[in-house]
């Protein structure tokens, strides 16, 4: 058989060739388009790394305006449309006080200067702060990060707000020492906490002595890193005894806690009623005291019990005694000098004493915003020496003395600010209902700071 031959239609000559080249086409197409993408993609990673490079900056940047604002203190008393400068003024003597030198504040208009974080990558950071055209006591803070020309921007408020002294953590403060002649009780309402003690006692080698069985719920801080704390009998703390309850509760040379001076001037103005003078009769004068003020030098002596309504103001010197019940509704003010120690002027409370909230009655509405304290004479000493039952309020004195029976429930911090000790005699309760407590006392409103709000923080888009 002849072979067969094969033959090639004229129209397909070619035709593989030419698929091969439209393969060739589209793979080099794809290749184009996929090195295209991976250039795009780079220099979209490059902006991305740029834009958390510059977010990154805003943040370190907003750390450090952090770190100085949380250091910035100025008197109450400072007037509004002052706060801006001196704000600015705080922050400037702070960092010249430690020596900043990379940071630069134009303190006229708030702004701070581009500061350099990396000078390879370019990385920085500026600032700019401005009291909010709404609130005059919200600074607004803006914080600018740069990665070369790519920037982002940081939004956060603070409020100037009053400064909570931390002597108001405490149920007891005191700079001297604590003697208990008998089973004292010292409990919170509801939270040990509430019950905790300061004992400064720099200048006693004993800063707690205690005579009989102790049942306390809050921790005691002890200043003096030498100073000891001596129990006579069964210890009980937080529901630890014995050795286990000191070990775990009393703290012997904590951080130093400051007495702060309180504005005793400030209620001067409330004292619209009576003076009481070496003139007044007292044995036939009223026992309803209506926002009066005791001059100097008359060392009154009430004879009968009293009702104290508002304001009670005593000048110094003065030694004021009260033979029999006080029912205190309002506050009583010393203006003493608290560094006088021991104090010249005196309180003594010889008849039961309790304190309630202010009466009703247009003649207590000025001083009825004053609450969170009951008893601020720094610079007198006081006793106490009938049942004391309750207390509304901050105690601040210089030198206690707790005699009678003490069964009281107290709603605030009572303060001793002599290095003379506090003495609690007989089997005293205290219960420390503070929770609730006013956090800036009446009188002690003499600061103010800058508070961050975390809910302000906002990034601005550009």
């Amino acid at each position: 058989m002849a072979p067969v031959k094969k033959s090639v239609h004229p129209k397909r000559k070619g035709a593989v060739l030419v698929i091969a080249m439209i393969f060739v086409i589209i793979f080099s197409a794809l290749a184009v388009s996929m090195a295209t993408m991976s250039g795009a993609n780079t220099q979209l990673a490059s902006n991305q790394r740029k834009v958390d490079c510059a977010l990154g900056s805003a943040e370190s940047g907003l750390d450090v305006e952090r770190y100085w604002l949380d250091t910035v203190m100025f008197p109450s008393d400072t007037p509004e449309n002052k706060y801006f400068i001196t704000v600015m003024n705080s922050l400037e003597a702070n960092m010249d006080a430690n020596s900043i030198t990379n940071i630069v504040l134009k303190k006229n208009t708030g702004e701070i200067l581009p500061v350099t974080l990396d000078s390879t990558s370019g990385q920085t950071f500026s600032g700019q702060m401005s009291i909010s055209n709404t609130n005059p006591y919200n600074l607004e803070v803006s914080t600018i990060g740069g990665d070369g020309q790519i920037t982002r921007t940081i939004k956060v408020d603070y409020y100037i707000e009053p400064y909570e002294h931390p002597i108001f953590n405490f149920g007891l403060a005191t700079k001297g020492p604590i003697n208990y002649t008998g089973n004292p009780t010292t409990v919170g309402v509801a939270e040990a906490w509430e019950a905790d003690i300061y004992i400064e006692s720099s200048g006693s080698a004993t800063a707690l002595s205690v005579g009989g069985n102790t049942n306390f719920h809050g921790d005691i801080m002890i200043g003096n890193p030498a100073a000891t704390a001596n129990f006579g009998g069964d210890v009980k703390i937080d529901g630890d005894q014995g050795q286990d309850a000191i070990d775990s509760h009393v703290h012997v040379g904590v951080p130093p806690v400051a007495f702060p001076e309180p504005d005793t001037a400030r209620f001067i103005p409330y004292a619209t009623g009576d003076v009481i003078d070496s003139t007044t009769d007292l044995g036939s004068y009223t026992n309803i005291l209506v926002n009066c003020s005791i001059a100097a030098n008359t060392n009154p002596v009430f004879p009968k019990s009293v009702t104290i309504q508002g304001i009670l103001l005593i000048y110094s010197p003065n030694v004021v005694t009260f033979t029999q019940n006080v029912a205190l509704q309002g506050i009583i003010v010393g203006l003493g000098d608290y560094t006088v120690d021991p104090p010249i002027d005196r309180i003594d409370v010889l008849g039961n004493f309790a304190s309630g909230p202010y009466p009703a009655g247009v003649e207590f509405d000025a001083i009825r915003a004053e609450e969170g304290s009951s008893i601020v004479a720094p610079g007198f000493g006081m006793s106490f020496q009938g049942n004391f039952s309750t207390l509304e309020g901050v105690v601040a004195v210089s030198g206690v003395l707790f005699t009678g029976n003490v069964n009281a429930m107290i709603q605030g911090t009572i303060i001793n600010y002599s290095e003379i000790p506090m003495v609690i005699e007989g089997n005293a309760s205290m219960t420390f209902d503070r929770a609730d407590s006013v956090k800036v006392p009446a009188g002690f409103d003499t600061l103010r700071v800058l508070n961050y709000d975390p809910s302000s923080y906002s990034e601005v888009v550009p």
